[in-house]
């Protein structure tokens, strides 16, 4: 329930075949984000540059990923309809999912507070004589960065009263907040906007595919923006993409539909590349073309939001790649079958 110490990029696997498709279609730099729970773990920024995962990590962590969406989403052996006891009998552990939204911020909420508590009082936790916490040692340490305001707190929220509360939660807390998915959340940008919330969305998909989606529109990204919101396209957010498969390499694709929908080319650009590297914490490094950052540049035959616009050159930490991906060996290999005398 809650894995604030989790670490996905431990397991990423560098040698994936979804890597060389994905820069090959002019994409240098990804976020991973964790899912599962209350709190899913901790996100990072990787570079899709030659070795290990170690090596590709360009920045880890960038934050902490949370949900207050109760039900499947949790992905939890509990029972979804089973209220669970917040401080139970292993060590006060949060161990079931909260019950509904409301029970999910009060945890959310305590779980900062102990986090807060443990910072000053780790040797009396470890000396065995403090009060029982409602995270371990290990969650509630990693878990400090948010509290300090190192690092936000990346929630998933789509509902427009959800994400409203996350940003009220937040401005009383005093913590950094990205909204993840923000379906609705043009209903209330400018509050969004005074709030300084980023947002990362996607601008494929307006058929609401749940209830917490009914007011998601292709708009939303334009009118975020507009507001003055710093937003970050998401590859893998339009029709119904399964978070499982790697298609980043659809950003186009949703920043192409993003102008369609009324944001301006510019601002779409920057959707795909210095909105996420600011709300990842990396454009010190990435995101833009300036003397002493890194060489992470795609050269385009056009208009990169155009499908007929290819790839001409990719570079990633200033290394050219000229890559050859399954899906091109796939096309070489039946391009030209031979003749049968059926």
């Amino acid at each position: 329930m809650v894995n604030a110490d989790f670490q996905p990029w431990e397991g990423f696997f560098s040698e994936s075949a979804y890597i060389a498709a994905a820069r090959e279609d002019g994409v240098t730099t990804v976020g991973i984000f964790p899912t599962g729970g209350l709190v899913s773990g901790q996100a990072a920024a990787m570079d899709l540059a030659d070795g290990t995962a170690a090596e590709m990590v360009r920045k880890a962590p960038v934050g902490m990923v949370a949900t207050i969406v109760t039900g499947p989403r949790f992905n939890s052996d509990v029972d979804e309809n089973t209220a669970g006891d917040a401080n139970t009998a292993n060590g006060g552990e949060l161990s079931a999912p909260p019950a509904s939204r409301a029970e999910a911020l009060a945890a959310l909420r305590e779980l900062l507070a102990d986090a807060r508590f443990y910072a000053t009082r780790h040797d009396k936790y470890d000396a065995g004589t403090l009060r029982g916490l409602i995270a371990s040692r290990r969650a509630l340490a990693a878990l400090l960065p948010v509290v300090q305001g190192r690092e936000p707190l990346i929630v998933e929220a789509d509902r427009v009263d959800d994400i409203d509360a996350m940003v009220r939660f937040a401005r009383a807390e005093g913590i950094r907040l990205v909204i993840a998915g923000g379906a609705e959340a043009w209903k209330i940008a400018p509050r969004i906007a005074a709030a300084h919330v980023a947002v990362l969305t996607g601008a494929m998909n307006n058929i609401p595919e749940t209830f917490d989606r009914l007011n998601q529109r292709q708009e939303n990204a334009a009118l975020l923006r507009r507001a003055g919101v710093e937003v970050g396209l998401v590859g893998n957010a339009g029709g119904g993409a399964d978070e499982e498969t790697f298609n980043v390499r659809n950003v186009k694709y949703e920043a192409g539909n993003a102008v369609a929908y009324g944001m301006s080319h510019d601002d779409a650009l920057r959707a795909v590349t210095l909105g996420p590297a600011t709300i990842l914490g990396i454009a010190d490094r990435v995101g833009s073309l300036a003397p002493g950052k890194d060489a992470n540049v795609v050269v385009w035959s056009g208009d990169p939001f155009e499908f007929s616009t290819n790839v001409e050159h990719v570079f990633v930490r200033g290394r050219e790649y000229h890559d050859r991906s399954r899906q091109d060996e796939l096309t070489a290999r039946y391009r030209h079958l031979p003749r049968t005398n059926n």
